[in-house]
């Protein structure tokens, strides 16, 4: 018989998180590569190296999986092929899945800046009002929160699959596609003909969460820790500053030039709701105008 001590010794390291590795699988594809992702991938690994000391090491695994992003959610919720997801939120994504409650672009998400095809800004004047503004064939993704938030509002919104958005605003299927403020110049680096239009915003509060399935306590838990403190600890603000997919984007957009339109989003959950008031978890802009 082992002695005591032995025994007591071995329950208490194998009880140690730090002596763990988590493995974290996310999507990845290789028909639609997007480089924006990769600042999601940079904030999932600060909030996980940010808890090596408390959980242990970690590996980060990309799966090559070319299907949509509901589809992702599918796959989280039935503890499938892959572990974290990062989507916008809504009440009924947040009953399937576990969100993670720090806003990934601290807000950003939800300030809407359009592409427009080249030659087009004529169309869009500095003075449009929001009954033009609700007249103009806006292009979203068929699965997005977006689609829905943007016709509870009265707007005109024509849906497509996400790769095929572009090309439908070239072929004039739409005439407006409205990206949060970190996505147009990304997008159109190598299509001369779209250009970001001028003189718009739009803005409603959409945060963008890493979503887990409900019953991965622990990737929630390391995920909920690691960004917290990255928050308080500065790298958080220091990664977005500095990242190559956000940097200057408030800069970029010109905000001041823009006429504000503030819309609702029905689909926010209680819990999201009541993150608004921490104003440390979301990016302060003065876009207050009407």
């Amino acid at each position: 018989m082992k002695p005591v001590f032995f025994v007591l010794f071995y329950i208490v390291i194998a009880a140690q998180p730090s002596f763990a590795k988590d493995t974290v699988r996310y999507a990845t594809s290789t028909k639609y590569a997007d480089a924006k992702q990769q600042y999601f991938l940079d904030l999932l690994d600060l909030a996980l190296e940010n808890t090596r000391d408390t959980y242990g090491d970690y590996k980060v695994l990309p799966v090559i999986l070319e299907v949509p992003q509901s589809r992702t959610s599918t796959l989280i919720e039935s503890d499938r092929d892959i572990d974290v997801a990062w989507r916008m939120t809504s009440v009924e994504l947040e009953y399937r899945l576990r969100a993670v409650p720090v806003p990934l672009l601290r807000g950003l998400m939800g300030y809407r800046i359009g592409i427009i095809r080249k030659g087009d800004q004529s169309q869009f004047s500095p003075d449009i009002s929001k009954e033009q503004l609700q007249r103009i064939v806006i292009g979203q993704g068929h699965d997005w929160p977006d689609t829905v938030i943007l016709r509870e509002n009265g707007m005109n919104v024509m849906a497509g699959l996400t790769h095929t958005l572009h090309s439908m605003l070239v072929n004039k299927r739409f005439d407006l596609f409205l990206r949060a403020l970190h996505e147009p110049w990304v997008e159109i680096s190598d299509k001369p003909n779209l250009e970001v239009e001028r003189y718009i915003l739009v803005q409603y509060h959409a945060p963008m969460f890493f979503f887990v399935n409900r019953e991965n306590e622990r990737l929630h838990s390391r995920l909920t820790e690691g960004l917290n403190k990255a928050i308080d600890n500065g790298s958080f603000q220091a990664l977005f500053d500095q990242h190559p997919i956000t940097a200057d984007i408030i800069a970029k957009a010109n905000l001041e030039h823009r006429k504000v339109f503030k819309l609702t989003n029905p689909l926010l959950s209680d819990e999201t709701r009541a993150l608004i008031g921490d104003k440390r978890l979301w990016h302060s802009l003065q876009v207050d105008r009407p």
